[in-house]
């Protein structure tokens, strides 16, 4: 439960409520659900496996966009961490603070800046990850296999149509 109501009490309270109206209630579950699903992992994670870093979610997620990708432009860090490049600029601000990333201009063109994990993020991405994939397994748990990658493929299928509907 990510409220004061139980998903079952809110989607029944809003059946009752919207229930007159010509909608769509299964996409509305859908995106309800994924809304609900997502703030309860976040917060989740943020509580166990973050708790003690110093990193927020949107932290960890930079981390992780540096470690996959290498060093990297911030507007490509911020595309890809989905997030905004005044955000990213706080952020980083902040990972600077624990030397988990440095910044320094593009030798390219000095105009953009580029991001790198430090020796200390670094350690941190490769002692921290494993852990916070023990919390991703802890979060599915009451999935079987086949389930896990169903809802994988679904959510792929939905993220996929957006970034399409985003390019048109």
């Amino acid at each position: 439960m990510t409220g004061h109501h139980t998903l079952r009490s809110t989607e029944e309270a809003v059946g009752d409520r919207l229930g007159g109206l010509n909608l769509d209630f299964e996409a509305m579950w859908a995106v309800s659900n994924i809304y609900r699903a997502s703030a309860a992992i976040r917060n989740h994670l943020e509580q166990t496996v973050l708790r003690d870093t110093g990193l927020t979610w949107t932290g960890f997620v930079v981390m992780w966009v540096v470690w996959i990708w290498g060093e990297s432009e911030t507007r490509h860090v911020a595309e890809e961490a989905g997030i905004a490049k005044g955000t990213l600029t706080g952020v980083l601000k902040t990972l600077e603070s624990y030397r988990y990333v440095q910044r320094m201009p593009n030798p390219a063109d000095r105009r953009r800046v580029m991001v790198t994990l430090t020796l200390s993020g670094e350690r941190l991405m490769r002692t921290l990850f494993p852990q916070f994939n023990q919390e991703e397994a802890f979060v599915v748990r009451e999935l079987d296999s086949e389930r896990r990658r169903d809802l994988a493929s679904s959510l792929r299928l939905v993220v996929q149509h957006l970034e399409r509907a985003e390019r048109a």
